[in-house]
């Protein structure tokens, strides 16, 4: 089973939105052009490796279609010796990471109903194929993990599942579906980016109330 021509195409895309993504972070981290193209694969293809795992469906994409590796290996090479240029595009990428997102959050969803998860389990899977490359990477390359930040990124994928698979048990045909989920998605993420809107961080007082009980419940 796989995913319709129209979705498997963004999702092509994506993977290479994703990928110079990892390259950026490789760059930050002064890795070689081996890093480059191990931290650019896991960016661009960690978090459908792990949807596909989850699901039991073996062998994973990338196995069975190699252009998605070719795409992580050629952004990496490109990045590794241009990466001036791509790093002045910061603030590009970074739209376009909004992109892959949306992209990844409603493919992950789609490809999961496809193989017969239900409409909870498929949300899961589309958040976990928007969010997991990125969280790998960050990791490998010593950084904070987006998604563990304050900042609207998971919140984001978690709106383009959620609505995809709503449109979808609505009636509402496949493609136009994908289409509204993708722009919700791809516009909570560009606001949170260009308005600096984040998620209630968990404050002081409440933090100070969570002490108190450890200091007085020692074996809690």
């Amino acid at each position: 089973m796989s995913l319709p021509d129209y979705l498997r195409y963004l999702e092509l895309l994506g993977v290479a939105v994703f990928a110079l993504s990892g390259t950026l972070a490789a760059g930050r981290a002064h890795l070689d052009i081996f890093g480059f193209a191990v931290v650019a694969s896991i960016t661009g293809v960690g978090g459908g490796t792990l949807r596909d795992l989850v699901l039991g469906s073996t062998p994973v994409f990338w196995v069975l279609d190699p252009a998605y590796i070719w795409i992580c290996l050629i952004m990496a090479a490109l990045a590794y010796f241009a990466m001036p240029w791509v790093a002045s595009r910061y603030r590009l990428l970074l739209w376009m990471d909004a992109g892959g997102v949306a992209l990844f959050a409603v493919g992950g969803t789609e490809k999961a109903l496809v193989l017969g998860a239900s409409p909870l389990i498929a949300v899961m899977m589309g958040v976990m194929t928007a969010v997991f490359g990125g969280l790998a990477r960050d990791l490998l390359c010593g950084e904070v993990p987006l998604v563990l930040r304050r900042e609207i990124y998971a919140t984001a994928a978690f709106l383009g599942a959620a609505l995809y698979v709503g449109l979808e048990i609505s009636g509402m045909t496949p493609g136009l579906s994908a289409l509204i989920a993708m722009a919700a998605a791809f516009a909570l993420r560009l606001l949170a980016i260009q308005l600096g809107w984040s998620l209630p961080a968990f404050d002081d007082r409440q933090a100070g109330a969570v002490s108190g009980v450890k200091r007085q419940n020692p074996k809690a």
